[in-house]
């Protein structure tokens, strides 16, 4: 199964990479953590998380688990909001990515632990968590009513659960040519796992059995720096799979240079949330 705390990693241009990762630009963990650190700074993102904790309702003494878990920041957060009485754990399948999220803890000397799990197998008894949150996770699951069973399984009757995912069918992209971009995003989306993901949380959770609290959504904008290495690897892939040509991704990318350029960029995608908790 794909790591769970970030789409798999491109093949990247040099000149795509960010300059925040570009000092590691050998290393590809480096660059993987430098486009989750760009992409968590986003202002969508950030409102995104913020109203997800805020609906999630953390409380002091809680044990709240992060599936998919990242660079660690939103178990830190869970940390400090469940004090010194309670639990936050993150779960990620990417040990080099589990190194890097208790590094940053021990800098913020919070007591957040992270645990080598997969959102199918979560090392945890049944019952143990009050609130479970999941972000862009089941975008990159094959299977996501068996992820949603196990989710239920580790929850306690009552317990909480914020499922935040991407729909990818709903990205904009501008500019460029319309007919390519449209070839470009069907061949995204055919090589995703499960790009709808954002509009099946709903359907997943009533058929687990929960009941629905709350609904959010964030059409997130992507500024320049974070986008190149998402565009640039869209443009790799259908590049090598025949959906565009060569020159048709070389034309794309500079025409898409030309509108940051001037001013006349957009690339956006509408992220949704949903709040449920366990009836039984």
């Amino acid at each position: 199964m794909p790591s769970e705390s970030a789409p798999p990693l491109p093949s990247f241009h040099e000149s795509a990479i960010p300059d925040a990762s570009r000092a590691g630009a050998d290393d590809p963990m480096a660059v993987l953590v430098g486009i989750l650190d760009l992409q968590a700074a986003l202002p969508g993102i950030r409102r995104m998380r913020a109203w997800g904790h805020e609906v999630l309702d953390v409380q002091p003494g809680e044990r709240a688990l992060d599936i998919g878990a990242g660079t660690g920041t939103e178990v830190i957060e869970l940390a400090g909001r469940v004090g010194p009485g309670g639990e936050a754990v993150g779960v990620d399948p990417n040990p080099a990515m589990l190194a890097i999220a208790r590094g940053r803890a021990e800098t913020a000397d919070s007591p957040a632990r992270f645990v080598e799990g997969t959102a199918y197998h979560l090392p945890f008894p049944d019952g143990y968590f009050d609130a479970v949150r999941c972000e862009r996770v089941y975008q990159h699951l094959d299977d996501p009513a068996a992820a949603t069973a196990e989710i239920t399984r580790v929850l306690r009757p009552g317990g909480r659960v914020l499922l935040i995912d991407t729909d990818w069918h709903t990205v904009i992209t501008h500019p460029g040519d319309p007919e390519v971009v449209t070839r470009l995003t069907k061949a995204m989306l055919e090589t995703t796992p499960n790009p709808a993901s954002g509009r099946h949380l709903r359907g997943l959770l009533t058929a687990a059995g929960f009941t629905i609290d709350d609904i959010g959504s964030e059409a997130v904008i992507w500024n320049p720096e974070t986008a190149r290495p998402l565009f640039t690897q869209m443009i790799a892939s259908a590049s090598t799979g025949g959906a565009i040509t060569e020159q048709e991704g070389r034309d794309l990318l500079a025409t898409m240079e030309e509108g940051i350029a001037k001013g006349d960029y957009h690339l956006s995608v509408t992220m949704f949330a949903v709040l449920g908790h366990r009836v039984n």
